[in-house]
């Protein structure tokens, strides 16, 4: 049977054009815990894309080529803690957009800005009583 996708990859996959391919690679590691799962680099040793997985799912990531500026997005990522994710994500160097708190459809929630301008929005999933 052939497969449509890769191994351990969902149909849907965030896809990052940045400026600075390592900045946003520490980003992601500090903030999220990303693991690397493949990185494919250039002989001048900058990397021409890259793959990590948060949690269950991967990141795909590209530099702009001749200074472009990077195309800028907004992605949603459930963490165990909201406010643990939140705080790395700050000492990782984002900026606040909204602090955590508790919201009416059932979840706790923030909002971070990255270097690169991207917004993160991440959750936490309350247990319901």
């Amino acid at each position: 049977m052939t497969r449509h996708k890769p191994a351990n990859h969902n149909a849907v996959s965030p896809y990052l054009l940045v400026k600075d391919m390592k900045a946003m690679l520490a980003f992601l590691y500090a903030t999220f815990d990303a693991a690397e799962i493949y990185k494919m680099a250039l002989p001048d040793g900058s990397v021409r894309h890259a793959e990590v997985k948060i949690d269950d799912s991967i990141v795909m990531l590209g530099e702009r080529p001749d200074d472009r500026d990077p195309v800028l997005c907004s992605t949603h990522v459930y963490v165990p803690s909201v406010d643990a994710c939140y705080a790395k994500a700050l000492a990782a160097g984002a900026a606040s957009i909204s602090e955590p708190k508790d919201q009416p459809y059932g979840d706790r929630s923030a909002g971070v800005r990255d270097p690169e301008g991207n917004i993160w929005w991440i959750g936490t999933h309350l247990a319901k009583a």
